[in-house]
């Protein structure tokens, strides 16, 4: 396969070679327009993208429609320094430079500037809030901390989507893409269908009025998760009891069957860790995929240079999310309004976004509490030990006993598929208690207001005098949560809302020194929110450049990130174990009088072991095992901080046919925000206390929200090159390093790092191969990595995946797209816990027109 691509791309620059000549007037034109490039997220004023600060990535939609991606959002696959992690086929993470998980609340997500997070979880839906790929211009992204100007969590980075401008772009635009996935996936499903409509309506009815209307729909089948790793395979090591014989069998995508649903048993003079059954994803999840999202936007210039939009969306999500647990979304619903004016002089910005989470559920509860449902987990458990006594009275061996023992146990248990299964299954995702019910219920709001000045447009000549420009902004943000006394509660009224309030300002100057070859730029930062202290965040920068064609760029910034409305109201009953958020007002004495569990599994391990292989007691290994226990040395939740330098490179060689960017970063974060589970004896009696927490039955167990003790580093850097052969052929490919450097304290609370040390990606693409035929391939390669989070924690095997497409434009304003993503159908994941994901084929139709 290697030298089949070398050979293609060999013959790919003898015929490019062969044209130079011929195209070089059109070549330099393009050139030109690239020297020209304008962003706009790196520093929030219009920009030379050659010329920023900071490093910062596009992706437009012409270049990703010239890909193998089906859409431009998963296109981003390709660009320079992002990682993409997919618990679902309806849902991709975006995420840079470390630190990666499914909710990935550290890298920010906006559409033309507008947050479109879901509130409650402080992160966004994949792109359910988004514009759908008619209406997308290009997508810029910051790999790495824009705080500084953006303030609201974006330590990791930002994406902001940009969509286009009625005025600008007028007509009609319609696509089909129809594909299929699951090919060859006998074991779950045969081919399945996978669909996807968009549609996009502008129209400007003079120089000042103008609307556009966009509608999304997505249909088919997800990937499917089905990991039967055992999480628990040394439970049972003291009893010699492993894979198909261990009673604690906790695979990875079975739910029902983890710590909080186990118990230790002592059956004839041996401890033995036993689970209940559970049941596994495949037979509790939906995997329908069923997303809707439309919006309508009205557009007034008053006069040249100002625009007063009003926007709304709305959009509707049927799939499965993962964070600690999976999740089913089920007539999840997202609405935003949004009203933005603006001049060269000012802008002020307002938008609220709504949650619903529908009929949502968690898929580990309902799991748990179907096998409650028919039986409790007293009765269940002494079932289980009288049917397992009789067992080995009758001459069965231990392995065989404990086999018996939950054969008969599971007796009338609900099995999947049948009328009493599913029926049950209804009454409990709709029931709002975790400890009897699986719904996800919550409501909640998120309102904004935020404002920019620039003072160099509003007194152009004394700024053009000292060559500088100055620009301020400040923004509000507030969150309002629907207590629904399962997910979230008021711990102070329980009648009310609660809120949880942020406010912040910046102001950014920046100096061009040396006939404007170096540039020179400060910006300060404020941010307040509720429970905490005000933070400071400065920003340094400069950049060098002795030739239009050669940039060097270095910066200095922090930045903070404040605890989402999960993290820090979090109030979750799940399988006995809750879920507390880290703020004082929610877990007020938790902390101080707890012991952590890690401490505690340890401490039962070993006095298991004392009792099946040393021939004490349990009183007397509890005795001798006791000091193993260890108070909570955790506390209340603070902001994270990072401290991020950055060095680049950009420019363009080859006589301008070669685009080279180049960084490197070096991070340091503390007060990580994670969790740790610890648990509250039922005494107070320091004798006690061992006893107490070696039954969990004696014992509140907590998850609580928290920082980690560690300081943590981490470097890495990227190289991207694009080189146009001609007209026809040109290429992209990118590297990106990514290191944990160390740990200090390494007390293992903090976030896993949870991403790949090398990423490459390259591409090769063809324009007008023949008459209007366009062809592309992209192949991926990423290496194993450690994952660790509190679903599952292991390493996720390499991988290296292709993509392709074949595309042609029809006459009549009709353009076609047949391409596939692992298009090899070799199946990979990318975290663990999620899907195993194959190949996607399809075929795009797209009609556009201007003329209306």
């Amino acid at each position: 396969m290697k030298l089949k691509l070398y050979i293609l791309f060999i013959l790919i620059s003898l015929k490019s070679f062969s044209q130079i000549e011929n195209s070089k007037t059109k070549q330099d034109s393009i050139k030109k327009e690239e020297l020209n490039e304008v962003v706009i997220t790196a520093s929030r004023r219009s920009e030379n993208i050659m010329r920023s600060p900071i490093s910062i990535e596009q992706l437009k939609s012409a270049e990703a429609k010239k890909m193998g991606s089906p859409s431009i959002y998963e296109a981003l696959e390709n660009v320079k320094g992002v990682q993409i992690i997919t618990p679902s086929l309806g849902f991709k993470v975006i995420n840079t430079r470390g630190f990666a998980n499914s909710t990935n609340v550290r890298f920010a997500q906006l559409v033309d500037g507008i947050d479109n997070q879901a509130p409650h979880l402080g992160a966004p839906i994949a792109n359910a809030l988004g514009a759908n790929d008619l209406d997308i211009d290009k997508i810029e992204i910051i790999p790495g901390t824009a705080a500084a100007l953006y303030g609201m969590n974006a330590i990791n980075g930002l994406a902001n989507i940009q969509t286009k401008n009625p005025f600008e772009y007028q007509g009609v635009s319609v696509q089909q893409l129809t594909g299929v996935n699951h090919v060859g996936n006998i074991d779950w499903f045969s081919p399945k269908v996978y669909s996807q409509f968009n549609l996009r309506f502008a129209k400007a009815f003079n120089e000042k009025f103008a609307f556009k209307v966009n509608a999304s729909t997505t249909g088919g089948t997800d990937w499917v998760a089905d990991d039967r790793t055992d999480l628990a395979p040394n439970a049972n090591a003291s009893t010699n009891l492993f894979g198909a014989d261990n009673p604690a069998y906790d695979e990875v995508n079975g739910y029902g069957n983890e710590s909080a649903n186990r118990k230790t048993l002592n059956l004839n003079g041996k401890n033995y860790v036993v689970a209940r059954t559970g049941y596994r994803e495949t037979d509790i999840s939906d995997y329908e995929i069923k997303n809707y999202k439309a919006d309508v936007g009205l557009y007034f210039r008053p006069k040249k240079d100002h625009e007063l939009s009003v926007t709304y969306k709305t959009a509707l999500i049927n799939t499965i999310y993962q964070r600690s647990n999976r999740f089913r979304l089920d007539d999840y619903t997202l609405n935003q309004f949004a009203a933005d004016y603006h001049t060269p002089v000012f802008q002020v910005k307002a938008y609220a976004t709504t949650e619903n989470t529908g009929n949502s559920y968690n898929m580990r509860s309902l799991a748990e509490n179907m096998d409650r449902a028919f039986k409790s987990d007293d009765k269940w458990f002494a079932d289980y030990t009288v049917a397992y006594k009789n067992a080995i009275t009758n001459g069965a061996s231990v392995a065989d006993a404990h086999k018996i023992a939950r054969t008969q146990s599971d007796q009338g248990r609900f099995i999947p598929g049948t009328e009493a299964y599913e029926k049950k299954k209804e009454e409990l995702i709709d029931i709002n208690n975790w400890d009897i019910g699986a719904a996800l219920r919550v409501k909640s709001t998120l309102v904004h207001a935020e404002g920019l000045f620039n003072w160099d447009k509003a007194f152009s000549s004394f700024f053009e005098k000292i060559d500088a420009k100055l620009l301020s902004g400040f923004d509000y943000r507030n969150y309002i949560i629907v207590p629904d006394g399962n997910y979230f509660i008021n711990p102070v009224h329980a009648d009310e809302n609660l809120t949880y309030q942020k406010f912040g300002g910046f102001t950014q100057l920046t100096k061009d020194f040396f006939n404007s070859k170096l540039r020179l730029g400060a910006t300060i930062r404020a941010d307040k929110a509720d429970y905490f202290d005000t933070k400071f965040t400065p920003q340094f920068t400069a950049v060098y450049s002795p030739k239009e064609t050669i940039n060097f760029r270095a910066s200095y910034q922090n930045g903070y990130r404040f605890p989402s409305i999960f993290e820090g109201f979090s109030n979750v009953n799940s399988g006995g174990v809750k879920r507390v958020g880290g703020l004082r007002i929610m877990s007020d004495g938790i902390f101080e009088n707890s012991y952590t569990k890690a401490s505690i599994d340890k401490f039962q391990a070993q006095v298991n072991t004392d009792v099946n292989t040393n021939g004490l007691t349990q009183a007397q290994a509890i005795e001798k095992n006791k000091n193993t226990i260890q108070k909570n040395p955790y506390t209340y939740l603070e902001p994270e901080f990072v401290k991020s330098f950055e060095f680049g490179f950009r420019g363009m060689a080859l006589n301008r046919n070669l685009f080279i960017d180049a960084d490197f970063y070096y991070n340091s974060y503390k007060n990580f925000i994670a969790q740790v589970e610890a648990s509250i004896p039922n005494t107070t009696d320091p004798n006690l206390i061992p006893t107490a927490l070696y039954s969990k039955n004696t014992q509140n167990r907590y998850r609580l929200w928290t920082n980690s003790k560690s300081k943590i580093y981490n470097y890495g850097g990227s190289l991207g090159l694009k080189y146009r052969f001609d007209n026809t052929f040109s290429a992209l490919t990118n590297l990106t390093y990514t290191k944990l450097d160390r740990t200090d304290d390494k007390d293992g609370l903090e976030d896993g790092f949870n991403t790949p040390e090398f990423n490459v990606n390259g591409t090769l693409i063809a324009q007008n191969i023949w008459k209007n035929l366009g062809a592309s391939v992209s192949a991926r390669y990423q290496n194993n990595f450690d994952y660790v989070s509190f679903l599952v924690s292991g390493t996720v095997p390499a991988y290296w995946t292709m993509d392709a497409q074949i595309n042609y434009n029809f006459k009549k304003e009709i353009s076609a797209k047949l391409g596939g993503t692992n298009i090899l159908n070799k199946a990979y994941t990318s975290i663990l816990g999620g899907p195993s994901i194959g190949g996607l084929y399809y075929l795009s139709l797209v009609w556009e027109t201007s003329k209306i």
